[in-house]
């Protein structure tokens, strides 16, 4: 057991049975009373966020969360398979680990995969993605107020807004964590 002294940031607690990931703390000592702890908590399970104080030295329990690098090879209708990349063992992730990235996961991306006493956590896709643009309709100037932008289908399947200048076949970059178009690939 340590205590909440020894919180960081990306460190996972488990409080009530239930695994939580610290995305903030703060160690407040006010002038009057006894020093606190503030933290902005994230359930590893749901992803709801949190807001958690704790009073200064109360005990926790921090989970032991093992992060590998994997790769992704194919979902097999009922989870996705991965295969770590030194031991080349495979496992399966059911489809609620993995969540939106499936709209930007193609087969042999390098993601992390976090686990706890070998149950898949969730993953960690690297911050952008190279994809192919499948479907667009052209671009049509027009009448509007901002930077046009229309929808696109990507080879995942996902729908992005791109600019109004993006064909199909085109390789695009694309934010992993927000699904934003972020330029053209040569």
């Amino acid at each position: 057991m340590a205590t909440t002294n020894d919180i960081k940031n990306g460190s996972t607690l488990r409080l009530d049975g239930v695994l939580w990931n610290v995305l903030e703390f703060q160690h407040v000592k006010p002038g009057k009373g006894g020093a606190f702890v503030r933290t902005k908590l994230k359930n590893v399970t749901t992803g709801k966020i949190v807001d958690k104080t704790f009073n200064a030295g109360t005990k926790v329990e921090f989970a032991n969360v093992d992060r590998r690098e994997m790769e992704y090879l194919y979902n097999d209708g009922e989870s996705y398979i991965f295969m770590d990349t030194e031991t080349y063992d495979q496992i399966p992730v059911s489809e609620s680990v993995v969540g939106d990235g499936r709209d930007f996961m193609l087969e042999n991306t390098r993601v992390t995969v976090a686990t706890n006493e070998g149950n898949p956590l969730y993953i960690e896709l690297p911050p952008s993605v190279e994809m192919e643009i499948t479907q667009t309709d052209p671009g049509v100037q027009g009448d509007r107020s901002t930077g046009g932008t229309k929808p696109a289908t990507v080879q995942t399947g996902a729908t992005i807004q791109v600019p109004l200048f993006i064909t199909t076949g085109e390789r695009v970059k694309v934010d992993t964590r927000t699904g934003d178009y972020l330029g053209r690939v040569n």
